[in-house]
């Protein structure tokens, strides 16, 4: 099991004010699977992936990811699980702007000091991956939206994650441009054997999962 989440609780604030984004969230999640966390706008769905990925810890319950217990590790622990294990991809994109796309892909693998040969291969093999070859020398903002979010979906994989996690990675993108980068998604997990946990509202992509989990109001609904 990739990941297994038991009891998680999430409240903001206290007393009559109180939200409750998480409720007892429970499931498990098979290695090498798509699965589409669905649920409408203030469903818990970003919360949820935050306290998984270690962004913000729960106020009860656990987080398995790969054996380890995410609930339970320090500052150090989490900074470890996020460059080893665990990657993200924002509907923001979040690409370095002074960085061209190889730079952008490469920068993990500076971070755990890859010897600069095999990380150039690895940023190539990506880069071919996401159809971007042609474009590895532009920046950012020389790129489409589209182009942006395969630079960051790229990069997100330079360090062979186990776990990806996606928080509305097609929100800013038309809907054409969405469901390309939807497709590449699903075929990466399945030639890297990343497990992906993504978060939409899209019918698309929830046609393209191996499972869908729906959330409202904090609980798990289906």
């Amino acid at each position: 099991m990739i990941l297994s989440v038991r009891g998680l609780h999430r409240t903001f604030g206290a007393g009559p004010a109180a939200v409750h984004a998480l409720r007892d969230i429970t499931f498990d999640i098979e290695p090498g699977t798509m699965v589409a966390l669905v649920g409408r706008s203030g469903s818990g769905k970003t919360t949820l992936l935050n306290v998984i990925g270690g962004l913000d810890r729960p106020d009860a319950g656990t987080v398995h990811i790969d054996g380890n217990d995410v609930t339970a590790l320090d500052e150090d622990g989490l900074s470890q699980l996020r460059r080893d294990t665990v990657s993200y991809i924002f509907q923001t994109f979040g690409l370095i702007p002074v960085l061209s796309a190889a730079e952008n892909v490469g920068a993990p693998l500076r971070l755990v000091r890859t010897p600069a040969a095999d990380r150039e291969k690895r940023v190539r093999l990506l880069l071919d991956l996401v159809g971007l070859s042609d474009h590895a020398e532009q920046r950012p903002g020389e790129l489409s939206g589209g182009q942006q979010q395969r630079v960051a979906i790229a990069r997100a994989l330079a360090a062979s994650p186990r776990l990806l996690i996606a928080d509305e990675p097609t929100g800013q993108l038309d809907a054409e441009t969405g469901r390309s980068v939807m497709a590449l998604l699903r075929g990466v997990v399945e030639s890297e054997g990343v497990t992906a946990l993504v978060s939409t509202h899209d019918p698309v992509m929830m046609a393209l999962a191996d499972r869908v989990i729906r959330i409202s109001d904090g609980q798990i609904v289906a």
